[in-house]
């Protein structure tokens, strides 16, 4: 359903580190703007009993059922932009703003 590729499990894992959020699995929310695009949000915290719990890699994420159709087949990824600026980037057929 998700894809966590390894350069965005590295910085997960050293994001966790840093931020003393180890144990936890990584939650990810989106929601439609009118514009029919999706805004994306993420952040550590424990996983709830009727969340989808899925292991992508060595990183537990964490999604809200009402969130699963429209995270489904989205990619994360961390990416260099430009020299030195490095960002976490979704990649989602769902999106229309990055879909043909």
């Amino acid at each position: 359903m998700i894809t966590v590729t390894p350069d965005a499990e590295r910085q997960i894992h050293a994001a966790a580190a840093l931020s003393a959020a180890a144990g936890l699995a990584l939650r990810i929310a989106a929601r439609r703007d009118a514009d029919g695009s999706l805004h994306y949000a993420m952040g550590f915290d424990d996983a709830r009993d009727e969340d989808l719990r899925l292991e992508c890699g060595s990183v537990i994420v964490a999604v809200a059922p009402a969130q699963r159709e429209l995270l489904d087949g989205m990619t994360l990824d961390y990416v260099e932009l430009e020299p030195g600026e490095h960002r976490f980037i979704f990649i989602n057929p769902n999106d229309r703003a990055t879909s043909a």
